[in-house]
């Protein structure tokens, strides 16, 4: 059974830097678009970025500029570069591999399997 593991959180001063890191037992990883969601508490998932199997990608605006996505199919692995962070961008992290291996949808219902999350605390 395929599963995901996210690694890289942690505790980061504003104006930092993380990187995170979405990796997959299964070996077909790199046939499906990935993406990444964060949670706030009180608040719902939000998309954040979004990796096709050919290597488009698509960013929700609060995090365009900041964050890189990007993917190594040979180690079935998923990246999340996070710069600059502010204080909004405390949340948990989910990495999430879509049904489809094209699409780049910010709509989670495009997304079948899930990871456990990764903490992402930024102070002031």
């Amino acid at each position: 059974q395929v599963q995901l593991v996210e690694s890289g959180g942690g505790l980061v001063q504003a104006g930092g830097s993380l990187r995170l890191s979405c990796a997959a037992s299964g070996r077909t990883f790199g046939a499906f678009a990935v993406g990444w969601f964060r949670q706030a508490p009180g608040k719902e998932r939000e998309f954040v970025a979004a990796i096709a199997s050919g290597g488009a990608t698509n960013y929700a605006d609060s995090v365009k500029g900041r964050f890189t996505i990007s993917r190594d199919n040979a180690k079935n692995t998923v990246y999340l570069q996070m710069n600059s962070l502010k204080p909004e961008d405390t949340a948990v992290y989910y990495c999430a591999r879509s049904y489809f291996s094209d699409s780049l949808s910010p709509a989670s219902g495009r997304y079948g399997l899930w990871g456990q999350g990764t903490q992402v605390t930024v102070s002031s």
